[in-house]
């Protein structure tokens, strides 16, 4: 990673970071920015099920995103929180009836049902759900059709899809809570970096995030990039004297090169400031997150309709972020990013 870093600085010292930067990874083969399917294609299909990850490959997704959790007996598998009422149906399982209990993860009172008090074999027999029913209810009609994937199945499909596309899709993992995790003794850098060894992801097929700075300075020793997730309030759970404000000001860029290729903030952050040129020169690259589609997701002048869940011109939104120069987009809608980056 060290030598792609001195690459990536020496092309922001000549003012060509934007477009030299292709040691941290793949460029999409079409040109211009990574195209990032969140959770797969999550404004088509419930997230994180192979049918959303094989239909954001299919509309020309370059990466696919799974969240990272672990299970009772130690296996990764792909859920957006380790809170599982909202995206299975676990809810309805009255043979887990027992299993709902009250945790505080990273500070929060959480109740509910929770990957860590299942085997995998016990979460393999639940079925995924739309997370955001009164948002997609299109989705709804793919409810219970899906299990519960691991992560090395992700891997697996992204090699097949591969394959089957004639491109490589790159995996992007991300560690979800992983000061948490390591705090209950399921840690979930070892087991990343082991499939991450095991499976002989290079730097074409894998990229790993994670909001902990921590979490990243664990797995430095990987030949993948890694990439820094930035929020908007608050700071990394890891880092309690630390903002993401700071964390994106000049010097705070100059820190996460050290340890990181990318970043990661929310789009808003990009909104009226020099944050894209400010990351380039620090020779990072960045891809913001999360673009949808929806009204409810857009800025009000890019609204269409009258509803909050009708869609809006979310290719006017991706056209605006590319201009700026940005280095991929996390998007829940891979096919229409895919399109606005035609032109």
């Amino acid at each position: 990673m060290q030598l792609g870093r001195r690459s990536l600085l020496l092309a922001a010292a000549t003012g060509t970071a934007a477009v030299s930067a292709g040691t941290a990874t793949a460029e999409p083969r079409t040109g211009g920015p990574v195209v990032i399917g969140h959770r797969g294609a999550a404004g088509w299909r419930p997230e994180h099920t192979a049918a959303s990850y094989t239909y954001a490959v299919q509309t020309g997704a370059d990466w696919i995103e799974p969240d990272l959790v672990p299970t009772k007996d130690h296996v990764l598998v792909v859920r957006h929180e380790n809170e599982i009422s909202q995206t299975t149906d676990v809810a309805r399982r009255p043979e887990f009836a027992d299993r709902r209990t009250t945790k505080t993860v990273d500070g929060r009172s959480v109740t509910n049902w929770f990957t860590e008090d299942f085997t995998l074999a016990e979460l393999k027999t639940l079925r995924a759900v739309e997370r955001l029913p009164l948002v997609r209810d299109r989705n709804t009609v793919f409810d219970g059709r899906e299990e519960v994937m691991t992560f090395q199945e992700v891997v697996d499909l992204a090699r097949r899809l591969s394959r089957t596309h004639g491109r490589t899709i790159a995996v992007f993992p991300e560690t979800k809570h992983p000061t948490y995790f390591r705090s209950i003794g399921l840690p979930l850098e070892p087991k990343l970096a082991s499939a991450i060894r095991r499976n002989r992801l290079g730097r074409r097929e894998c990229v790993v995030q994670s909001f902990e700075p921590t979490s990243l300075k664990r797995m430095t020793d990987l030949n993948v990039p890694l990439w820094q997730a930035l929020g908007t309030t608050g700071g990394p759970y890891d880092l309690p004297t630390v903002t993401y404000r700071d964390m994106m000001t000049p010097a705070g860029l100059a820190e996460i090169a050290e340890y990181a290729d990318w970043i990661g903030p929310d789009k808003s952050s990009l909104a009226g400031t020099s944050l894209v040129a400010d990351a380039h020169a620090a020779g990072l690259r960045i891809g913001p997150y999360t673009f949808r589609a929806e009204n409810q997701f857009l800025p009000a002048d890019l609204r269409r309709g009258t509803g909050p869940n009708d869609f809006g011109d979310a290719f006017a939104e991706y056209a605006l972020y590319y201009r700026m120069g940005v280095d991929a987009v996390v998007t829940d809608f891979p096919d229409l990013a895919v399109m606005a980056r035609r032109g």
